[in-house]
Formats: C-alpha cells, sequence, structure tokens
C-alpha cells in the first residue's frame, strides 16, 4: 500500500489544528510525511527546522512552543528513534506545552515480532503525552500521533496551495477563585509571602501589579521577568530568611520555585500554601490548594486586592542583607557567585536570557544584578531536570539576536548535538556561557554528602576534565576562557556563537561558601 495518501492527511490534519512549525529527524520511514511537509512549506503554510538527534529535537521544538505559545510537531522515524523523545515530552507535559510527537511507524502486523525497527510505539510517552486524535486534545499538554506507513512510498500530485493553516485553540479553564480570595483576605497577622515562579510574557503586568497592591514579601524568580522590578518587595537570600521565619501563608504564582524552601514546604504542614499555575499541579506532595489557569485570568477574576503588608517584618533586614552578599562578592571576585555577578551585567543587556538548572539558576536568583530589569528569562522547570537544555534555549530564541545561556559543565556535554541548528538560526551576538567547574559542584553543597565515601562523593559530582575548546571547534563557535573577572575585557560577541566558558577559582569559590554559611541573620 502507497503511504504518500496516510503522510499526506497527517500533515492536513496538522494544518488544520494550526499546527504551523515542525522539527524533522529523516528517516526511510517517515520519508513520505517529509515530501507532504515539503510541500506544504513551499505553498507557505508551515515553517521546517532539520535535525538529526531526536532528544535535541525535541527540546528544540519545545522551545519553540514556548516562544510562540503556539504548537510545534517533532517528527521521527520508527523504532528506538521515537523513544528519544520520551525526556522532552515529559518536560512538555510538566510546563502544559503544546508539543506535538508525530512518530512513523512500521504497520501493526509488525509489533512484537523483532522484525527491524519495529518496538511497541503506541502509549509509549505513558501518561506524559495524549494519544488521541487533534479532535479530543486540549492542547495544554503533549500529544502524541503514531502514524503507521507500509515501505511502499510514490508521490502523488498533492497541492497544498490551497489550503490554510487553522488556529490553534487551547481548552479554556474553568475558574473558581472564591476561596483563594477569601484565603487572601484572612489572617494577615500570619504573614504572607508570594513566591513567583516562572510566567508567560502575558502574565507579568498583571502579577507586578498585584505583588504591588497586595504589599507583602515576595521571592520573584528570574523567570518571572519581575525580579528586578519587585525588589523592594524581594527578600534576599530568601532560603534562610524563610527557614528561619516562616510565614503563615505562601502564595505561589507560576512555575515551581528554583529555591530549597520551596522543597522546605514539604515538612511545614502548618504553612498554608495555595498555587496557581498553568499545569495545575501544586508541586508539593503534602496537602495544600492550587488554581489552574493562567495568571492574567486568575487575578483578574479576583478583583480589587487588599493590602496585606509585611506582618512578620521580613523586609527589614533586606538592605542589609544584601550589603553582606555585595561585601562577599568582593572579597572573592574570581568565585563562581562573583564571576557570574560580572557576567549578569554584561547578559542583562541581551535580547533574551535562559538559566539551565540546577546551580545556574539557584546562583543568578542569589546573585545576579539588581539595577537593570531582565524581562525576557525562560528555564526548563517543569521536571527540574538538566536534559535538553541548550536545545531548548537554542528553540526559544531562533529568531532573537543576542541571546544568552548560562548552563553548567556537565548540562552542556549533556547536550552535545544541540548546535547542530546554529546554522538554521539567528546566531547575532548569540552567547552560550558554560561555568566549568570540573563537575556536579551543586551536590557538594549537599550535608549528606559530607557524610559518604570518597568514592561515593565521586559518583555524584562526576568530576569531568573536558577541553570545551574542542566542542567551540566542532561547530563553528568562538571561544573566550574566563578565569578571572579581568578576563571580561576579552569578551565581545559577534555574528557567530560564541562559546563562553567561565572557570571560576576554586579555593577563592571554596572560601566564598564557607563564609556564606557563616552568615547569619
Amino acid at each position: 500500500m502507497n503511504s504518500w495518501q496516510p503522510a499526506v492527511d497527517v500533515v492536513k490534519n496538522c494544518l488544520k489544528a494550526g499546527v504551523g512549525e515542525y522539527v524533522v529527524c529523516a528517516g526511510a520511514r517517515n520519508a513520505a510525511l517529509l515530501e507532504a511537509l515539503a510541500r506544504a512549506e513551499s505553498a507557505g503554510l508551515v515553517r521546517v527546522w532539520r535535525h538529526f538527534e531526536e532528544r535535541s529535537a525535541g527540546f528544540f521544538a519545545l522551545g519553540r512552543t514556548m516562544e510562540t505559545a503556539q504548537p510545534c510537531a517533532v517528527i521521527t522515524t520508527s523504532g528506538t528513534a521515537a523513544a528519544e523523545l520520551l525526556p522532552a515530552v515529559i518536560e512538555a507535559h510538566y510546563q502544559a506545552r503544546p508539543l506535538v510527537a508525530i512518530t512513523a511507524d512500521r504497520p501493526e502486523s509488525f509489533r512484537g515480532t523483532g522484525a527491524p525497527q519495529s518496538i511497541v510505539q503506541p502509549g509509549i510517552f505513558g501518561n506524559h503525552a495524549w494519544q488521541g486524535t487533534f479532535a479530543d486534545w486540549d492542547g495544554k499538554q503533549p500529544l502524541h500521533l503514531n502514524a503507521e506507513f507500509d515501505e511502499e512510498f510514490e508521490p502523488g500530485e498533492e497541492n497544498f496551495s490551497r489550503l490554510t493553516l487553522g488556529e490553534f485553540r487551547p481548552a479554556k479553564d474553568r475558574l473558581d477563585v472564591a476561596a483563594l480570595a477569601r484565603w487572601l483576605r484572612e489572617e494577615h497577622y500570619k504573614g504572607i509571602v508570594v513566591m513567583v515562579g516562572g510566567l508567560e510574557p502575558d502574565e507579568r503586568e498583571d502579577v507586578f501589579h498585584f505583588c504591588n497592591d497586595l504589599g507583602v514579601p515576595v521571592v520573584a524568580e528570574a523567570t518571572s521577568g519581575l525580579r528586578e522590578g519587585l525588589e523592594r518587595l524581594s527578600i534576599h537570600d530568601a532560603d534562610r530568611v524563610l527557614k528561619a521565619h516562616p510565614p503563615g501563608k505562601i502564595l505561589r504564582l507560576g512555575e515551581v520555585p528554583s529555591g530549597r524552601f520551596w522543597r522546605d514546604l514539604e515538612n511545614l504542614p502548618q504553612v498554608s500554601v495555595w498555587s496557581v499555575c498553568r499545569n495545575g499541579l501544586p508541586g508539593l506532595a503534602r496537602e495544600s490548594n492550587v488554581i489552574r489557569g493562567t495568571l492574567n485570568r486568575v487575578l483578574s477574576a479576583l478583583g480589587d486586592i487588599e493590602f496585606a503588608d509585611d506582618a512578620l517584618d521580613l523586609l527589614s533586614a533586606a538592605s542589609s542583607r544584601a550589603n553582606r552578599i555585595d561585601e562577599l562578592l568582593e572579597i572573592y571576585p574570581d568565585s563562581e557567585p562573583a564571576l557570574l555577578r560580572t557576567l549578569s551585567h554584561y547578559a542583562s543587556i541581551g535580547g533574551g536570557l535562559f538559566l539551565g538548572n540546577s546551580m545556574p539558576i539557584r546562583e543568578w536568583n542569589l546573585f545576579a544584578q539588581w539595577a537593570r530589569p531582565v524581562p525576557s528569562v525562560r528555564a526548563n522547570r517543569g521536571a527540574n531536570g538538566i536534559d535538553g537544555q541548550v536545545s531548548t534555549w537554542l528553540g526559544w530564541s531562533a529568531d532573537v539576536s543576542e541571546t544568552w545561556a548560562v548552563v553548567g559543565d556537565l548540562t552542556a556535554l549533556y547536550d552535545l548535538a544541540a548546535p547542530f541548528v546554529l546554522e538554521q538560526i539567528n546566531c547575532q551576538g548569540r552567547v552560550l556561557v558554560v561555568i566549568n567547574n570540573g563537575g556536579g559542584k551543586i551536590f557538594e553543597r549537599l550535608p549528606r554528602l559530607q557524610t559518604m565515601s570518597p568514592r561515593a562523593a565521586e559518583w555524584m559530582t562526576n568530576p569531568q576534565t573536558a577541553d570545551l575548546s574542542g566542542l567551540a571547534t566542532l561547530w563553528n563557535m568562538d571561544h573566550v576562557r574566563v578565569r578571572t573577572v579581568d578576563d571580561f575585557d576579552r569578551f565581545e560577541a559577534g555574528e557567530k556563537t560564541l562559546l563562553l566558558e567561565i572557570v571560576p577559582d576554586a579555593a577563592q569559590t571554596a572560601d566564598f561558601w564557607a563564609a556564606w554559611d557563616r552568615i547569619r541573620h
């Protein structure tokens, strides 16, 4: 049976549902799909990116959904190629993004036979993707379309010029904010703190005004786009301050915060927690409340907000804490936190910033500059993993010049195939910052590591000695290595992507953290 018409039908259904972007990973099994897409592209209906590695392609497609708020499909061939999409599908699930996974497959009769490139693909993503059709998909989670094709492929005369791209219409959430409104009005004496995680661009203005109207202390992540704008309400070194003085109420707006105190809430049942977020998940295993919806709709539905103030006086020492942080950064200028502070002055004037898990986003929130607002900041905070960080950044910022990503060394090594797409995107002023501290140093900050044997600690931290200049050579990037604060004078972004390798002074970094741990509030 000729696979051409089934492939045309798949593409037409995607067009009707408003899927206008695609990332293709070519193979013999999906050749008919690629030919149909080429004709749709020729008709001006779609935009197509190409990749050779499915895992990176999936995260690149995820980045496109983050930028456009529209579905992006990633197309693979059959077998383990389909399985490579699982990490990106998981991240898209927890971010509530409309990632569409189209996996070409051999006919059903091949399943379970052990025939080449034949596995059981339907349901391969489990509950992380909707397995069905566009008709019953809500557009707020990944969708898996498994398309069976025979070997025979003979293109027909199909012409896409008479078709149009449909409108993507995700389902609207039903809102009931009455309980949250009562909670906000009651028991102000217990103290309320607002924790603001990642926000969508159209949510930021509403959240900004809401926080100012409420007047309570705020912990605003860089990914909120409001970290600097809400500084007057911000708790500096929030994890330690809140651990020492837990408020009675926490209101989380947006994605799950990266700070330690959010995890501490698991063991603080006396703290009442409400979350308002796109995916409708509480982010905690303990009892709490959650509203699923966009922040602009939910906050608008709440109406006028009663001023609650800083009942626990958590902000009174904010300036002194900020000054102590600045003093440590000046004492240890070549430590990792201090080099990141210097870096933040450069990155803040770019066209966008992507922060990798796990250490970079935490250190940025703690130590980045506060003087200049950085409104366009993204991260993968769905499953909180390090997988696909560089690929997601490249997808999110594909059309934007002068964008930055800040990731750790293991994160960069984990996504080595990501720069394959550089020749397809805007690279003007693009900077990939890799903090090369020789492994997973975030684990050295864990108290339990001190009780482990040296061998087990080595397994935890994965020390590495990779020469990252080779990565730059491999993908035709410029390369600058920064070891001291003065080395930033050598930095200059250009037409090619720059790999800016930050190599902190290990002794100064250790001394900084030792002094940091001695600070008490």
